[in-house]
């Protein structure tokens, strides 16, 4: 036997032993093994906890009255039997309301506002205005502004849905009454006054009309 065969047969025992070392030591994947895992069977990592806080004071009641107030409570129930109802947006409309039946009362002109006001308001006003008419007198006023406009009291039935909200008004006006001739009996035309009001408002919540409807005056 050559040289060259006897180192072959040497090299390949070595193989061997070797292929049979590494079997020994490391196994082979025969029979059962645990699948490997799956990136989608780990379990998620726990989540952190929250607790949903829900609402806390309505602003646009809350900046007009105060919080648990039976005026406040009335102002919600308002907001649930007519969900579109602003606090806000009614003294919006109640501002310029106040100058329009103002006016329209000094000026003596007062059937254009008649669907605003209730039978008895307007039947005060209209004797106020015929009284002055008898008496020869006229007025001339002119509407400067607001110095003040707030939320007075709120009430609500929750049986009728009637509500009712009465406002406070300090207003600015330049007035004087005039005679017959002319002439100025009381007032002065560049002198601003002040007058205090208080007027109540009503309507039934969720009705096709959206008009509120002033119900009563007072100081």
């Amino acid at each position: 036997m050559s040289s060259t065969m006897i180192q072959l047969l040497v090299l390949a025992a070595i193989a061997v032993f070797l292929i049979l070392k590494l079997r020994s030591v490391l196994g082979t994947r025969e029979g059962f093994e645990k699948p490997p895992v799956q990136a989608d069977t780990v379990d998620p990592l726990p989540r952190r906890g929250f607790e949903v806080i829900e609402g806390g004071p309505d602003r646009d009641i809350t900046d007009h009255v105060p919080e648990g107030s039976d005026s406040a409570a009335a102002l919600a129930a308002m907001k649930q039997a007519e969900p579109s109802f602003s606090v806000n947006e009614f003294l919006g409309g109640a501002r310029g309301a106040y100058e329009m039946i103002l006016m329209a009362f000094e000026k003596g002109e007062i059937e254009p506002i008649r669907p605003f006001v209730s039978d008895e308001v307007y039947e005060v006003f209209h004797g106020a205005v015929e009284a002055r008419k008898e008496q020869g007198l006229t007025v001339e006023a002119n509407f400067v502004g607001l110095r003040e406009l707030a939320l007075n009291e709120a009430t609500f039935d929750t049986t009728t849905r009637e509500a009712e909200i009465a406002v406070r008004f300090l207003g600015e006006l330049t007035s004087v009454v005039k005679d017959a001739t002319g002439q100025i009996v009381e007032g002065n035309a560049t002198e601003v006054k002040r007058q205090r009001d208080v007027w109540t408002f009503q309507r039934i919540m969720g009705a096709n009309d959206p008009n509120w409807r002033l119900v009563a005056t007072g100081e």
